[in-house]
């Protein structure tokens, strides 16, 4: 099979490379794209102006585009406008992919009580940055209904060190009150992408894509400082401007036969650390 990977950045790629050890040509979409490995074809456009050459064989379509910044135009660029420009140029190609994937964010869900979340909680945004992400899943499903969206948590790993630098500088400081946060590593985002599309016989419209495990983020700036060995950060005064966030469950993800390499934050980070 031809597997099309729209925004071929690190998870993109991992994917990717996943996707080539199977057995399957891979072609990764990126403005620039000189460094992707050897298994991966490389195909040079910019989503958010041109429209790439899409073969014309084409049998899966991931689209896993990131922003270039936090504001609300970097994110519509990002996620509507790229969205549109790669179905557009599947369309125009005469390919009928059996699996379009959309990688979209935790964030589309506003709760901010802590309380436990899963696929059929509202989508309301709660930011805007978040409510062009709803918007994008809106684009989606109506011109891929029979796609699937996964939905990720806070992605970490090599590579993605900024909690873990800003604990070792001491610039972090930990929450007054309770701040759930979830996790996934790289590798099983990754993973999960690949799964979705190609072992699973009938998915459903909609992932969390999290290791099941949501953390208060006390007490995983404790763990990573206890790992290595720098005093815990301290505690920030006032409440919390973000609420005390949400725990995402993975209920339907493991359900459809996924296993996480890194089931828990302590598993990924104490990895992570190690090295």
């Amino acid at each position: 099979m031809t597997v099309l990977i729209a925004g071929c950045g690190d998870v993109g790629t991992l994917a990717g490379l996943r996707f080539s050890a199977a057995g399957h040509r891979v072609i990764g979409v990126r403005r620039s794209p000189e460094r992707l490995p050897a298994a991966i074809e490389p195909l040079a456009a910019d989503l958010t102006r041109e429209l790439p050459a899409v073969p014309s064989d084409v049998d899966i379509v991931v689209f896993a585009t990131s922003a270039d910044g936090r504001s609300v135009q970097a994110y519509r660029d990002a996620y509507v406008t790229s969205l549109h420009t790669v179905l557009d140029a599947v369309e125009r190609s005469g390919a009928s992919p059996s699996r379009v994937l959309l990688v979209s964010s935790t964030a589309v869900i506003g709760a901010s009580d802590g309380r436990w979340v899963d696929e059929t909680s509202p989508s309301d945004g709660g930011t805007p940055t978040a409510e062009v992400l709803v918007e994008a899943e809106g684009v989606f499903r109506r011109r891929a209904p029979h796609g699937t969206i996964l939905r990720l948590a806070g992605i970490y790993g090599p590579g993605r060190g900024h909690l873990v630098r800003q604990v070792r500088e001491g610039t972090a400081t930990a929450p007054a009150e309770p701040l759930y946060v979830n996790r996934i590593h790289r590798e099983d985002a990754a993973a999960a992408l690949v799964h979705l599309t190609t072992a699973v016989a009938r998915p459903d419209p909609v992932y969390l894509g999290a290791d099941g495990h949501p953390v208060d983020r006390a007490e995983l700036l404790d763990f990573v400082a206890g790992e290595l060995g720098v005093p815990r950060p301290p505690v920030a005064d006032g409440p919390n401007p973000r609420g005390n966030g949400k725990r995402c469950a993975n209920r339907l993800l493991r359900e459809s036969g996924f296993t996480f390499a890194y089931p828990t934050y302590r598993d990924g980070y104490r990895e992570l650390l190690a090295q």
